[in-house]
């Protein structure tokens, strides 16, 4: 990400100023929206203000402490802790730097506690690192500042990233069993491509007839691999890199995070998943106090899919122009009837708070028995491809014995 020095005004009126990381000046104007501060300049930052940044930032490099999310899911229920018991908030973060056993997570507490001592909110001395705090987050801490609900606020960002674990260590348990067995099988493949088959093709070079086309095929990618493995490996990792330089794009990303909710079995998980995300935190918004253009603006931030952040801000353009929610979110279709008439039943009982964190259980509990059943979707599939490759292999490599035999068998 490019380093940007910006200049705004905070919610006092003060003229505040400083270096903010982003994608794009938009990007960053978003992050100082969602921390209160209205921006009037942002500009790329000069090489010398982005030298002063990570040297204020402490170690960098390949080798450097990083912080993680389980740092931050700590960190935010320390706080809740530490503040629900009186202790001030000044006194709370020295103490969590103290105790931290993590560099990096010593050094940004370090920060945060100059910035609340300079006179910045404890929002924006957060914003300085967007790395860690996402806009989500720094709008719900911005939003308990403004509404004295700080307390409450850190207990809610704690349920709302447990979830977000939650869900991460489920899909990663599910896909573990299908990974081994690809990585196996492919493991197999260039086994046999480079040691077995070459020793098959010396006894097959003494026939002296022509051998069946599977055979030909097998013993020509056979050939391919062992003469031109490095061709191959370097076409692999040149599709890898540019894959991932296509999908650091924005257009790139928006089709792709498209594809995949269309991928057959891995595509219903991911898009139940996302919009589990989305109703749980536009609910987490809503109770928070914030309001509905504002909570739809920054959950469109945090739901980790371009494609439904997409149809996020659409709902939101929508309900800005007077549209209810429920067609709003009908305009989307991305979410099923029995969700939109949750929605319905939400918007005129004047609870769509509660309505969504129903709706998010809801996606939660379906996502729960699809990574459940996840790898008794996918054995059929690994099994009909291993039988595919074993059957390939059989036939390319005993259909000339069989021939051999037979001939010997007349003569």
């Amino acid at each position: 990400m490019s380093a940007f020095t910006y200049r705004g005004r905070n919610s006092a009126g003060a003229i505040v100023n400083g270096v903010l990381e982003g994608a794009t000046a938009s990007a960053v104007a978003d992050l100082l929206f969602g921390s209160g501060i209205t921006p009037l300049e942002i500009k790329p930052a000069p090489a010398s203000a982005l030298k002063k940044k990570d040297a204020e930032g402490g170690a960098s490099g390949l080798f450097a402490p990083k912080i993680e999310h389980v740092d931050i899911l700590l960190f935010t229920r320390q706080l809740y802790t530490l503040m629900k018991a009186g202790v001030p908030i000044m006194r709370a973060l020295a103490g969590l730097q103290e105790s931290s056993i993590n560099p990096a997570m010593k050094s940004m507490l370090g920060q945060i506690r100059e910035g609340l001592d300079s006179g910045r909110e404890l929002s924006m001395s957060m914003a300085r690192h967007p790395k860690v705090f996402t806009p989500f987050y720094l709008a719900m801490v911005r939003v308990g500042e403004m509404t004295g609900r700080l307390e409450e606020v850190f207990l809610r960002l704690f349920d709302h990233m447990e979830f977000e674990r939650f869900m991460s260590e489920q899909v990663k348990s599910a896909l573990r069993y299908p990974s081994f067995v690809i990585m196996a099988m492919a493991a197999a493949m260039v086994v046999v491509n480079i040691w077995v088959i070459p020793a098959f093709a010396k006894v097959f070079s003494g026939f002296g007839a022509e051998l069946p086309l599977m055979t030909r095929i097998l013993l020509g990618f056979s050939s391919f691999m062992v003469n031109w493995w490095h061709t191959l490996i370097g076409a692999i990792v040149a599709a890898g890199f540019a894959f991932k330089s296509w999908t650091n794009t924005k257009r790139g990303r928006y089709l792709w995070d498209k594809t995949k909710m269309r991928l057959p079995i891995a595509g219903k998980i991911v898009r139940k998943a996302t919009l589990a995300r989305f109703a749980r935190s536009f609910a987490l918004a809503s109770r928070s106090g914030v309001p509905i253009i504002q909570a739809l603006t920054t959950v469109a931030q945090t739901v980790d899919n371009d494609y439904i952040a997409d149809k996020v801000e659409k709902m939101r353009d929508q309900v800005e122009r007077g549209e209810s929610m429920l067609r709003a979110a009908i305009a989307t279709q991305a979410f099923t009837p029995v969700v939109l008439q949750m929605i319905a039943v939400g918007e005129e009982s004047g609870s769509l708070d509660e309505m969504m964190e129903e709706i998010s259980g809801m996606y939660q509990s379906e996502v729960e028995y699809e990574l459940k059943t996840l790898s008794q979707q996918i054995e059929p599939i690994l099994i009909v491809a291993l039988g595919a490759m074993v059957l390939v292999l059989a036939m390319g490599i005993f259909l000339p014995l069989w021939d051999l035999g037979k001939v010997a068998m007349k003569k």
